[in-house]
Order: structure tokens, then C-alpha cells, then sequence
């Protein structure tokens, strides 16, 4: 595995050290799965940690983590491994890409819709351009009801897609770890121990923001697409919110489109009830996990 080896040249690159870091875990592996207790009298908790973050190590049965390609593993420490261009395609593909953080740009710059009626103007009636003649078949809350189903299928797609769950899961066996062995050196009133495990505590505080990264990747396209359609959503009403009918609310009965239902505008909250109905059904339909695995 490719990926594996130019993963573990970028860690020995960093820092040479973790050349030997690995070589102890390799040794140690036994049965094929090592665990923090084993290593912890050669490696640093930061050496681990990377690891774990790298993907060199992936959560196994247990409190073990498992190498995850023992050969490649083994190639790339003997110079062996994938080449230069491979670690800069991986780590564009690990991380936010310029694509990424382009969309990010995006998103934030139509967010400023909801406040600049320029843009919101300029967004609503160019998406009206297509979405006008939906308008025109189907009433209103049908309108509103086909938008909420489209993007929850493309917002679960994308955090399919674009969410490293195995990873995820792999931040959270380690803080899972970590929480344990502190709780059995309180247990057994092992100071020395407590101290050092606490200190793990806060260098592994990475991982969460690790886990952020993960989860946020996937948001921003879901926003760069879904604001337009808010705000497409949002023109109507202002546009034409009298001639739009009503909606039937659950408690309140008929309410119209440019009325507050539980202190929300009516049309936000029937699109957040459609939105997450059909979000369940769409993934049980295609059997998508989006939580964090740690098999």
C-alpha cells in the first residue's frame, strides 16, 4: 500500500526519530496489534499519537491498534518506498486541497446573502432561471419539500464521500485509551503515572482538532451548495410571499409562508422537517454511515 509508505517517509522526514519510533512498534507487535502499554518506555506520546493520526496505526479489537501495512511499513524504512510525488498526492488528499479551501471561500462569500441584498437579489434570480418552472408545476410546500430531499441526498453523499470515519474513529479509540489507563492509575494511586498520562492528555488535545477538521471538510461543500438554495428559498418569500399560500403545521394548523411557526419563518421549518425526514430514509436506503468506525 502506496499510501502507507509515503505516509511513513513524511513522518521519518519530520522528525528522524520516529524512524526508530517505528522499528520499536514493529518489534512489539504481537499477534499483530501493539497498544500504548507496550511502547511506552521508548516512545514519546506525541511519537504515538502521529501514528495514530498518520494512519500508520488503526484501531484493532480491544485497546490494540494494528499497523496497517506491516509491509509497507517495513519498505519505506528501508528506503524503499513510495516516491515524492505520491506523498504530495497523498497528503492533498489527507488534507484540505486548494479545492477545499476554495469552497470554503465560496460558501462564506454567499453566506453574505442573507444580509446584502445585492447578493441575495443576484443569487435568487439566477437560480430562479431553473427552479422557476418547479415553481410553476408544484405548489410551494411541494417545492420546498423536492429542494429538502435533493440536498439531503447530496449533503449525505458528500459526508460519505468526504468524511474519514476510520480515522475519526481512530481520534477517538486513542482519547478512549488514554482515559482508561488514567482512570486505573487513579485506581492504584500511581501519581508518577497520573501526571504522565495527563500530559499524553493534552498533547493528544490534537486529535480533536483533528477530528474538527474531518467533520468540517465535508460541511463547507454542503454549504456552498445549499446556501443558494436558502437563499433562492428566502428571495421567493420576499418576492412573492403573498401569493405563495400556506402550509399545515403540526399544532399550529395553516400558517402562511411569511409567518413565524415556533418563532422560526414557516419556511425554514417545514424545510428542516422535510429535510431531516428524508435525510433518515436516504440513509438507511443506501446504508451510510457517517459516525465515527472503529473497526
Amino acid at each position: 500500500m502506496a499510501r502507507v509508505a509515503t505516509k511513513v517517509e513524511d513522518l521519518v522526514r519530520e522528525d528522524p526519530a520516529m524512524a526508530d519510533a517505528l522499528r520499536v512498534v514493529l518489534d512489539r507487535a504481537d499477534g499483530g496489534t501493539v497498544e500504548w502499554a507496550d511502547v511506552d518506555d521508548e516512545l514519546t506520546s506525541g511519537q504515538w499519537g502521529r501514528l495514530i493520526e498518520k494512519g500508520v496505526l488503526r484501531s484493532a479489537s480491544g485497546d490494540g491498534f494494528a499497523i496497517r501495512d506491516r509491509a509497507a511499513v517495513e519498505e519505506a524504512l528501508s528506503g524503499d518506498g513510495a516516491t515524492e510525488a505520491q506523498a504530495a498526492a497523498d497528503d492533498e488528499e489527507s488534507g484540505w486541497s486548494s479545492y477545499d479551501k476554495a469552497a470554503a471561500v465560496g460558501a462564506l462569500g454567499l453566506f453574505l446573502g442573507y444580509m446584502v441584498p445585492e447578493v441575495r437579489n443576484t443569487v435568487g434570480r439566477t437560480l430562479d432561471l431553473a427552479l422557476g418552472p418547479l415553481n410553476d408545476a408544484l405548489p410551494f410546500y411541494a417545492v420546498v419539500l423536492v429542494l429538502a430531499m435533493l440536498t439531503g441526498l447530496y449533503s449525505t453523499l458528500l459526508q460519505a464521500n468526504l468524511m474519514d470515519t476510520e480515522k475519526m474513529g481512530e481520534y477517538q479509540a486513542r482519547a478512549k485509551e488514554i482515559q482508561q489507563r488514567l482512570k486505573d492509575a487513579k485506581a492504584r494511586d500511581d501519581d508518577a503515572a497520573v501526571e504522565r498520562i495527563q500530559k499524553e492528555q493534552m498533547e493528544a488535545m490534537g486529535d480533536q482538532m483533528g477530528m474538527m477538521k474531518e467533520q468540517f471538510r465535508p460541511m463547507v461543500w454542503i454549504m456552498l451548495i445549499t446556501i443558494p438554495v436558502f437563499l433562492w428559498l428566502y428571495w421567493m418569500i420576499l418576492e412573492n410571499g403573498g401569493t405563495l399560500g400556506t402550509v399545515t403545521m403540526p399544532l399550529l394548523g395553516e400558517v402562511a409562508w411569511t409567518k413565524n411557526a415556533f418563532i422560526m419563518p414557516a419556511w425554514i421549518v417545514w424545510y428542516f422537517v422535510c429535510s431531516l425526514g428524508f435525510t433518515q430514509v436516504i440513509r438507511k436506503a443506501l446504508n451510510i454511515n457517517t459516525t465515527p468506525s472503529t473497526s
